[in-house]
């Protein structure tokens, strides 16, 4: 039987006071996130933000020419829309669905009103906040520097700790290609070379761990970085 769905796999909503999380909790509407849908659009406006509990959502940012590169991903550990607590309600990048399931979606004016109040919802999402930078700026340094091999370690342990536990990802290899910013034939190399090594398992368009401890010793530093960080910010 599946789980049933409940607004405190979201982490930021489970560590809100019982008092701030009464004031939001008839407003949290529960949505299906469908795989590869798109939720926040470059310049406009946001209306709503999300707290995914099963789903993951990647941040990218997409060029003229239509290629596009992740700058991170957002799981039950956070919320999909920093730009409208921040101050501003619109973003440069798209936020994509990149594996099915479902969040609880919030108006936007609601969080704002919550944030202004200055309670723990303005600490918790300012240290999200600080947190998502990190994976950002990692991000950039990690596709600079290391191996598409590492990379891709990197980016299946940070979407299965998004997951809660669940050791299977539906993707499709094009849909990698486009997350990391490289041709699809790089990643179809990278993951052979995992499944061969018995660490991954992938068949038709999902990709199952078999070996987590071996991504993590393949990994570069910068999973680490990130984990360490939230694991820092938000215990």
């Amino acid at each position: 039987m599946p789980f049933p769905h409940d607004p405190y796999q979201n982490h930021l909503l489970a560590a809100l006071p019982a008092q701030e999380f009464a004031r939001i909790s008839s407003e949290l509407e529960l949505v299906p996130m469908p795989l590869g849908e798109v939720v926040c659009e470059p310049d406009r406006q946001i209306r709503h933000v999300y707290f995914p509990t099963t789903s993951i959502v990647s941040l990218l940012y997409v060029m003229e020419d239509g290629s596009s590169a992740e700058i991170a991903v957002v799981g039950n550990e956070g919320i999909v829309g920093i730009s409208l607590f921040m101050g501003g309600d619109t973003t440069t990048s798209v936020a994509l669905v990149q594996s099915a399931g479902h969040a609880y979606r919030l108006k936007g004016q609601l969080l704002k009103n919550e944030f202004i109040c200055a309670g723990s919802m303005q600490r918790l999402l300012l240290r999200y906040t600080q947190a998502l930078l990190t994976q950002m700026s990692q991000t950039a340094v990690c596709n600079r520097h290391h191996s598409l091999d590492q990379q891709l370690c990197r980016w299946l342990l940070l979407s299965m700790d998004r997951l809660s536990g669940n050791l299977q990802l539906v993707m499709t290899q094009e849909l990698i290609a486009n997350m990391l910013g490289v041709r699809r034939e790089g990643v179809t190399k990278a993951a052979g070379e995992l499944q061969r090594d018995g660490l991954i398992q992938y068949s038709r368009g999902k990709i199952t761990i078999l070996d987590r401890i071996g991504l993590e010793e393949r990994v570069c530093e910068c999973y680490q970085v990130v984990k360490t960080e939230y694991d820092r910010l938000l215990p």
